[in-house]
């Protein structure tokens, strides 16, 4: 069975009787070199444990178990346990996992399933829980990698330079904890139904320490918040809506800091951020 063949699929699905699901992002892959060059790109090997979060039918999922020493896969719908019995069924290095991966202890998941094995998160993510779940394997810090196929502008956000459009804070999250890189585009007819977002596949390698030391990441966090918090203003009016001090107080931080009064919060790098949180946290009631 060729599960990225459309007539294969329909079949499948009439078999088992499942319909779409739009509040659960359901899009499944009709192009096998999606999967194919998705696996490939995560550098899953015999040595890999890797963590899967919605199969679907399970098209990168056999390209994984093909090449890692173990694949686990978390889904929520219980309408597919019954089809991913059926398209795994040849793969003793497969484990399905039934439930909410936002629920998960991703520690303990990676600590009961890969012992001995490189942990990677590799997976074809439903779209409407991308932001939370990578943030969450990032501060969980039990990956070596995470190869995801995503919306394209949450990879371009990922990637993002300072001063550009797609900058955020979550940008700085994401390159604090990892070094990202945005690997291919995927079109939006790769999918069965068609979503109306083009995708893309990012690579993100953990980091084996932060590129920036600070004294309180707790500090840096709520820093790159405030200064985020009102992109069209000044540094200095931003960083108001975050710490109990005076414009003037601030301005004088964001002085000694090195940067311009009249900066705005978009066009902070990671290690000017840095910076200004350890200037903060000798200013506040914090350290």
């Amino acid at each position: 069975m060729d599960l990225c063949n459309r007539n294969d699929i329909q079949a499948l699905l009439l078999r088992h009787g499942f319909r779409f699901s739009k509040s659960m992002g359901q899009n499944f892959l009709i192009a096998d070199w999606v999967p194919r060059n998705t696996a490939e790109a995560s550098g899953a090997d015999k040595n890999s444990g890797v963590l899967e979060v919605g199969p679907g039918i399970g098209p990168l999922t056999r390209e994984l178990c093909q090449r890692a020493g173990k694949v686990v896969s978390v889904e929520l719908d219980h309408r597919l346990y019954p089809v991913l019995a059926e398209t795994l069924s040849e793969y003793d290095n497969f484990t399905l996992v039934k439930g909410d991966i936002l629920k998960q202890d991703l520690s303990t998941l990676v600590a009961e399933h890969f012992a001995g094995l490189r942990p990677i998160l590799c997976a074809n993510l439903p779209y409407n829980i991308t932001t939370p779940l990578l943030t969450a394997c990032v501060k969980a810090k039990c990956f070596t990698s995470i190869t995801v196929l995503i919306q394209k502008e949450v990879a371009q956000r990922i990637c993002a330079q300072p001063g550009t459009a797609d900058y955020g804070a979550f940008t700085l999250l994401m390159q604090y904890y990892t070094e990202p890189e945005l690997l291919f585009t995927v079109p939006n007819t790769c999918f069965l139904p068609m979503p109306k977002v083009t995708s893309a596949v990012i690579r993100c390698i953990t980091r084996e320490k932060p590129p920036v030391a600070v004294q309180s990441e707790a500090m840096l966090w709520r820093t790159v918040k405030a200064g985020f918090a009102l992109r069209r203003k000044t540094l200095a009016n931003s960083l108001q809506t975050g710490f109990p001090l005076s414009k003037q107080e601030l301005t004088q931080i964001i002085a000694s800091c090195g940067l311009p009064g009249d900066i705005r919060g978009e066009r902070l790098c990671l290690a000017d951020y840095a910076r200004l949180a350890d200037a903060l946290y000798a200013a506040t009631d914090e350290n």
